[in-house]
């Protein structure tokens, strides 16, 4: 618990929660007014974006002590949320790409 109090007392950590917060709701500001037919092919700019991330929580990970439980999960969430947006992003690109193929008579 202390090192709960102590995440959130560190004035550079509270900045980086501002810019954290402040970025999921600029986000999905952004996205909600993409028009759904430019959803699809946007997804393969997601899965790039995603990657990024990816590879950022796994250098969160690395770095981090094995103590701070907080920065080890955070980067946890941070991989797993990303594989399934890289994972959902490959999906419907795949399936996306199947309805212009000739079908077989």
């Amino acid at each position: 618990m202390d090192t709960f109090i102590e995440f959130f007392n560190n004035e550079q950590n509270l900045l980086l929660i501002y810019l954290l917060l402040f970025t999921i709701l600029l986000g999905f500001e952004v996205i909600s007014k993409v028009p759904t037919v430019l959803h699809t092919p946007l997804m393969s700019g997601a899965n790039a974006i995603s990657g990024v991330v990816i590879i950022g929580a796994i250098l969160l990970i690395r770095q981090a002590s094995p103590t701070d439980y907080i920065t080890l999960s955070l980067g946890f969430l941070g991989v797993i949320l990303g594989m399934i947006n890289v994972v959902g992003g490959f999906s419907v690109t795949d399936r996306m790409l199947e309805m212009f193929k000739k079908k077989k008579q």
